[in-house]
C-alpha cells in the first residue's frame, strides 16, 4: 500500500481550478518533492494532503485512509509556514501538551526527548515568546515530530530557517527516511531538497508536468526539470 495517493484531485477558488487532476503516489519510505514556479500549486496540494483543505473533486489516501480520519491525523506530521506553538506557554508544556492531544503514553518524557534532540534542553522551561526565531523554529520541528509520524509533510521547510535549524531538520529527516518514513515537502531550494528526495513531482499551472523518480542527473542539475518538463 501507498503511504500517499492522490486520486484525481482538483481545487477550485471561485470558477479558478488551483488543482487540475492531480494524480500521484509516494511509496512508504519515499521522499516525494513537489516543485514547481509560485502559484503553481505545491502549496495548495500539499494542505489538501494534509487534510487542511478539502478537494474539489477526487481523494486523497494516506496509508488507505482519507487525511481527516483520526487513524491518518495521527500518522501525519506537518511543518508550514507558522510556527504553530504557544508564545504563553514553556517548551516542555507546549510538547507535551501536544503529546497528550495525540494520545502518547507518556508525553512528558517524549517531549524531553524532542527537546534534547533538537537542542533546546537547557532551555525547556522558558517561555516560547522569549525564544529566538531559531529556537522557535527548532520548537515547531520538535512538534512535528513528536509523535514519531509515519508521514512528514513539510511547506518549504527551509526557507527562512536559520542554519542550525537547518542542519537539525535535515539530520531528522535523513533519520525519519533511514528508518521508513515518507517524507513529502514542496520547495524552491532544490539543490537541498532533491539531494534528500528519490521522488519529484513538478507542478505547472496546477497540473503535473512531471512525476517519477529523482535521478542523479536531476541532482546533479537541479534545473534539469525544469528545462524538459516546465516552462523553461
Amino acid at each position: 500500500m501507498n503511504a500517499l495517493a492522490v486520486e484525481g484531485v482538483w481545487k477550485f477558488y471561485g470558477d479558478y481550478p488551483a488543482l487540475r487532476d492531480i494524480r500521484l503516489e509516494a511509496p512508504a519510505g519515499a521522499c516525494l518533492a513537489l516543485i514547481g514556479r509560485n502559484g503553481a500549486g505545491k502549496t495548495t496540494l500539499l494542505r489538501t494532503v494534509a487534510g487542511f483543505s478539502r478537494p474539489g473533486r477526487g481523494k486523497v489516501l494516506i496509508f488507505g485512509k482519507e487525511p481527516r480520519e483520526t487513524e491518518a491525523r495521527r500518522q501525519i506530521g506537518f511543518i508550514g509556514h507558522g510556527i504553530s506553538v504557544y508564545d504563553e506557554l514553556s517548551a516542555l508544556e507546549n510538547l507535551t501538551l501536544f503529546g497528550r492531544l495525540y494520545g502518547l503514553p507518556d508525553p512528558r518524557a517524549r517531549a524531553l526527548e524532542w527537546l534534547e534532540r533538537t537542542g533546546l534542553e537547557r532551555v525547556r522551561d522558558g517561555l516560547v515568546r522569549e525564544f529566538s526565531r531559531g529556537m522557535r523554529q527548532r520548537l515547531a520541528v520538535a512538534r512535528a515530530f513528536l509523535h514519531e509520524p509515519s508521514v512528514l509533510l513539510l511547506d518549504e521547510p527551509f526557507t527562512a530557517l536559520v542554519d542550525r535549524a537547518i542542519a537539525v531538520l535535515q539530520t531528522l529527516l535523513r533519520q525519519a527516511l533511514a528508518a521508513g518514513k515518507t517524507v513529502i515537502m514542496s520547495t524552491h531550494q532544490l539543490r537541498e531538497a532533491l539531494e534528500l528526495s528519490s521522488h519529484v513531482a513538478l507542478l505547472v499551472r496546477g497540473k503535473v508536468a512531471y512525476h517519477g523518480p529523482c535521478t542523479p542527473e536531476m541532482v546533479a542539475d537541479p534545473g534539469l526539470v525544469y528545462a524538459t518538463y516546465g516552462e523553461g
